[in-house]
């Protein structure tokens, strides 16, 4: 049975959680649209308008990275004691607030400060998210169900960056701290969505899941095996700084292709994500079909950074026929990882402690995020062709060993995927 097919007898069976999706749909379109126009004019503001300097900048970003990291864990927990829809509202809330704020810093300790609460939050917002996932679409649809939010989510955040091209144009401070308060204003949206949005079983009722969780929850370990799936998920995150960091850097400063390449490669991504995204998912269902796809992306990704070490030298004309057939590859590298470390983060989970799972999945995903800049820059942007290879040998073999760690330990009940 594919997750095709099981899709409308799913939305007939729970009406309510059909129509959560759609709530969670409408709430990251506000949300992505949000980020879309805060991380467009970002950087600009603090290091141009607000005048704090680059290097600085960098520091600080880093350091809330780390915060962010830390912050995911506690939160998962947190979500299973008092109950993720109220956990989800008070950290959104509290983002509002943060980014409010952040628009209106004028010293560099309150920026300092300011960013680093607001990422805390941020990724404890996350992790107690993908709680939201686990428990708001059914089991047999959730990775498909996934996969049309991400896609919402790449949609939304290039919208929000092309409207952000306009406040570029005015250059106004009065203007960035503008769309920075709309940023904050798209949390509280999301806030408003919530209460319509239906949970699964004990979590339907946010008392009871409440009054369950704080008795049980603390008590449900993360297993060994998720931890270490959780870690080298982590190393394949790392492909986001490939794509926004040693790619543009590789093209500009190594290569003769056209700048405006760098553009046109992160308009393909978005655009190939949305369209791909939800059929990538379709053919994942259950551990040993995701232990595949992330093997399969990993030696996507592997082969994007060869392709992309063959740049260099080339014409122009080569060079961008080159970097594009890269920028392909890492798309599908992309979106198969996603749609297996979705299906294990959910599968391999324990129901009773889904905060604290999807915890742990999203500190890795965080800590990915923190290490990648300085991975690729250290090994593709300053080695040549033999960091190429190493980075590329990185993700090919974290994609395999994902497989045996998984049946080592031994797996749940096979999915549909898995009898196939």
């Amino acid at each position: 049975m594919t997750m095709v097919s099981t899709r409308p007898r799913a939305a007939r069976r729970h009406p309510a959680r059909s129509a959560g999706r759609r709530r969670l749909a409408a709430a990251t379109l506000i949300t992505s649209f949000g980020n879309g126009l805060y991380l467009t004019i970002a950087a600009l503001f603090f290091t141009r308008t607000l005048g704090f300097g680059t290097a600085r900048v960098g520091v600080v970003l880093t350091v809330a990275g780390l915060a962010g990291v830390l912050a995911s864990v506690p939160a998962g927990r947190a979500a299973d004691r008092y109950g993720i829809k109220r956990m989800s509202a008070l950290l959104l809330c509290g983002e509002a607030v943060g980014m409010g704020a952040l628009a209106f810093c004028t010293t560099f300790w309150a920026f300092a400060v300011v960013v680093c609460a607001t990422t805390a939050l941020d990724r404890a917002a996350a992790s107690v998210r993908q709680a939201l996932y686990a428990q708001a679409f059914d089991p047999e649809t959730r990775v498909a169900d996934r996969a049309y939010i991400r896609a919402v989510t790449n949609a939304a955040i290039g919208l929000g960056a092309a409207v952000a091209a306009l406040a570029l144009q005015a250059d106004s401070r009065a203007v960035y701290q503008a769309a920075i308060v709309a940023d904050a204003v798209s949390f509280l949206g999301v806030v408003a969505l919530l209460p319509g949005i239906a949970l699964r079983g004990a979590a339907v009722d946010e008392s009871a899941e409440r009054r369950a969780g704080s008795r049980a929850a603390g008590k449900i370990p993360v297993s060994r095996r998720y931890q270490v799936v959780a870690a080298l998920n982590a190393v394949l995150m790392i492909q986001f700084a490939l794509s926004e960091v040693a790619l543009p850097l590789w093209l500009l400063d190594d290569t003769r292709a056209p700048r405006v390449l760098v553009s046109g490669l992160l308009i393909a991504n978005t655009a190939l994500v949305v369209l791909m995204q939800v059929r990538a998912a379709r053919g994942v269902s259950g551990v040993a079909s995701a232990a595949r796809a992330l093997r399969l992306g990993g030696m996507m990704l592997a082969l994007a950074c060869a392709v992309t070490a063959c740049a260099k030298g080339l014409s122009p004309i080569a060079a961008t026929a080159v970097l594009l057939t890269a920028g392909i590859l890492l798309t599908i590298g992309e979106v198969l990882t996603q749609a297996g470390a979705w299906t294990l983060s959910y599968d391999l989970a324990d129901d009773r402690a889904v905060g604290a799972h999807q915890g742990v999945f999203n500190a890795g995903v965080a800590a990915g995020a923190m290490v990648g800049p300085l991975v690729v820059t250290q090994t593709a942007l300053r080695h040549g062709l033999a960091g190429w290879v190493v980075l590329g040998a990185l993700f090919a073999g974290a994609g395999a060993a994902i497989g045996p760690v998984v049946r080592r330990a031994g797996s749940p009940a096979p999915g549909p995927g898995d009898a196939r």
